[in-house]
């Protein structure tokens, strides 16, 4: 396996069937990022992009991505940084941090969505409970509206 040292990114509106190894493909209308792991074992690494999973930034020419990509469900186990499209890889962790940060991840996602309704419904809506869309919408539904009328449609 030959490791990735670069992703690029390409935004899309539908993320291809195939992929391509060193391409970092970006819906702004899945609000999804997805890439061949850059260790080279061939997985597919999806990280959603909401304000409790990842986030990016883009300069207008690179991509980096916020926090650090672990693939620890897959056999390689995979853990690097992406910083203007460059691949940085960070130390292995042990089981116990692993699932630290999981408990972590639930913890803050949690907190964020709200609780189940008597019904089951777990879904998070666009509106919040007054009737008012929650903060930050406004700027998301920008960005949306930018990235799906700047790149490609394919």
């Amino acid at each position: 396996m030959n490791n990735i040292a670069q992703l690029i990114p390409k935004f899309v509106l539908n993320i291809p069937e195939d992929l391509e190894g060193g391409i970092l493909f970006i819906s702004g209308e899945h609000r999804t990022m997805i890439h061949l792991c850059a260790c080279g074992c061939g997985n597919e690494v999806a990280l959603p992009i909401s304000p409790i999973d990842w986030r990016f930034t883009f300069d207008g020419e690179t991509i980096s991505i916020s926090p650090s990509v672990g693939s620890w469900s897959l056999s390689c186990r995979s853990h690097y940084f992406i910083h203007e499209n460059q691949v940085h890889w960070a130390e292995d962790w042990s089981d116990e941090q692993i699932e630290g940060g999981r408990r972590r991840d639930r913890l803050r996602k949690d907190n964020y969505y709200p609780k189940l309704s008597p019904l089951g419904a777990s879904t998070p809506s666009a509106v919040s409970h007054n009737g008012k869309k929650p903060a930050g919408w406004a700027w998301l539904s920008k960005l949306k509206h930018w990235i799906t009328g700047r790149f490609d449609k394919k």
